[in-house]
């Protein structure tokens, strides 16, 4: 076994729980006859400069994280060890029925499986329950009834080398788990998925030395579309024409919560709207309009046919554009003023390095936003970018305000669903950020 020698001071933070080791922080790498190079995907052992142990790593010189770490201890990474990790990680949804409920059941490093995302997605294929169902909105219950238990599909992302190179060894151990492991309180498997969807074809691959590859890996997927339930209410889902893997589940909490914010007719700007999930619970909660603000023509599309499915799409206004354009037309020319805005953009931040520019763009936006919210109004105002922290997060807020010349009291401060477990002493973990305000 191969050893990964850090630079004295270097260990502090694997210590504290962070399992990346990046490449200038390596002191040397040794083989079993003296020094040695390493190759992309295989393990070696991480010591620090005092040869303390620091735990069993996946690597790949190619990239800037050379070693992710996967184990405390000198564990091989076969079937057994995938099928044991995968029990943990669905041991670990305890507040999800997952017979019932999409989850992500595997979070990469949230789920010591470094570079691997699962998503599991239950409903019924859209094609199917349209002619079933006239009412409207569709609900769980009758579709149960008329339609048996639903099926399931993975959306499935490898993000590391040493994760890719065991695709075959990943889905092997998931067959096995899934069929056997009783999960929840009436103890059945949860069952094969009716297929499998891989979504690798993201940016984040180049810089591991992979080629982007998405598609599907076994079993079909309607072309049509699935119909998962959120929060109980109905939303279509096209997972391989879908951004990420298709779907945010990480909201799912915090879509919930808006109900204690929305009184009846109110008027809701849903900034960066994508499929309409954040807009479509506010019309369900009570709200009389909801302006769908996204740039994607696509995304709209499918927004108004969710709406549909929950049976408020008269409430629902698609604007197709860039959300910085919409809300300066909107307080400039048009004069518009809501009682909640939602904006929850796309990752301005990607890495450290683009933070300033990032934080510039995330206080224009909600600078935009406070600016046509009425007095008493609530922004709910998202970041899913890792770099930004709680604590520049809410300072970009603070400064906003003080822009716009107004005051703002927390209502409430979200973040992830815990399907999305956050490390301690691994802040990457912790992404998503959502903040409540409302205006005095």
């Amino acid at each position: 076994m191969k050893r990964i020698i850090l630079k004295a001071g270097e260990e502090e933070r694997i210590v504290s729980g962070h399992p990346w080791v990046y490449d200038n922080e390596v002191a040397r790498i040794l083989g079993p006859k003296g020094p040695a190079n390493l190759e992309p995907g295989e393990t070696a052992d991480v010591e620090s400069s005092g040869k303390t142990y620091l735990g069993r790593a996946l690597v790949n010189p190619y990239s800037k994280i050379i070693a992710r770490i996967y184990s405390p201890s000198k564990e091989g990474i076969d079937k057994g060890f995938f099928k044991r990790r995968i029990r943990e990680a669905l041991s670990r949804r305890t507040g999800y029925d997952l017979h019932r409920e999409s989850a992500r059941i595997v979070f990469g490093e949230g789920d010591f499986l470094p570079g691997l995302i699962i998503d599991r997605f239950v409903g019924w294929p859209q094609e199917v329950m349209e002619p079933a169902f006239s009412e409207r909105p569709i609900r769980f219950d009758l579709a149960e009834s008329a339609l048996g238990p639903p099926s399931s599909w993975l959306s499935m992302q490898f993000l590391s080398y040493g994760m890719d190179s065991r695709r075959e060894v990943i889905l092997a151990a998931l067959e096995e788990v899934l069929g056997n492991l009783p999960v929840g309180q009436d103890r059945i498997p949860l069952g094969q998925p009716t297929g499998i969807i891989e979504k690798s074809g993201v940016p984040f691959r180049e810089r591991e030395g992979l080629p982007p590859r998405e598609g599907i890996i076994t079993g079909t997927f309607p072309p049509g579309g699935i119909l998962i339930f959120e929060n109980h209410f109905p939303f279509g889902v096209d997972l391989e024409q879908g951004q990420k893997t298709g779907y945010f589940l990480d909201q799912r909490e915090n879509r919930r919560s808006l109900k204690k914010w929305i009184t009846p007719g109110d008027r809701i700007l849903d900034g960066c709207s994508y499929t309409g999930s954040f807009g479509i619970h506010g019309a369900r909660f009570g709200a009389a309009s909801v302006h769908a603000v996204d740039v994607s023509a696509e995304a709209l599309k499918q927004g108004v046919n969710n709406a549909r499915l929950n049976g408020v799409e008269d409430r629902i206004i698609p604007v197709e554009g860039d959300v910085f354009e919409v809300l300066r037309t909107y307080e400039r020319t048009r004069k518009e003023r809501f009682d909640l805005i939602i904006l929850d953009p796309p990752a301005f931040a990607k890495t450290r390095s683009s933070l300033e520019g990032a934080l510039r763009g995330y206080k224009e936006i909600n600078l935009r936003a406070l600016k046509l919210l009425n007095k008493g109004g609530v922004l709910v105002s998202c970041s899913c970018s890792h770099a930004v922290d709680e604590r520049a997060f809410k300072r970009m807020v603070a400064e906003a305000a003080r822009d716009a010349e107004l005051r703002l009291m927390q209502l409430d401060f979200r973040y992830q669903a815990p399907d999305h477990p956050i490390l301690i002493g691994y802040d990457e973990s912790l992404y998503l950020k959502c903040g409540f305000y409302r205006v005095l």
